[in-house]
């Protein structure tokens, strides 16, 4: 691979920070500082860790970064939880949204099996 932007990981994260932005949208004004701060935050930590680590050089900090990006996918998921008991996201919303984080946290963890083999 030439780039970071192959990695279909890499690109199912950031279609996933985009769907986020757009049902933050919804969120009320009010938690434009809290809540949807929060949320933009940590969807968009997950495919700039990604990138980050592959632009280090090093497998070791690779895998470090590619570990901040699973945490961060972790943070999300909370974050979203959080806005569905608030209301501000409907069942079927937030079961889409766990869906898309667990399979990109399984392709982080292969992605992160791989490179720890090495």
């Amino acid at each position: 691979m030439k780039s970071y932007k192959e990695l279909e990981v890499w690109q199912k994260s950031v279609n996933l920070a985009i769907e986020t932005y757009r049902m933050a949208k919804k969120f009320p004004n009010e938690e434009r500082f809290g809540l949807i701060a929060q949320i933009q935050r940590a969807t968009t930590s997950v495919p700039a860790n990604i990138a980050e680590g592959w632009g280090r050089g090093s497998t070791k900090e690779y895998i470090q970064f590619l570990l901040i990006a699973r945490g961060s996918l972790m943070e999300l998921e909370t974050h979203l939880i959080i806005a569905h008991q608030l209301d501000y996201l409907s069942k079927d919303e937030l079961e889409q949204l766990q869906k898309e984080i667990e399979n990109i946290g399984k392709m982080l963890n292969r992605l992160i099996q791989t490179l720890r083999a090495r």
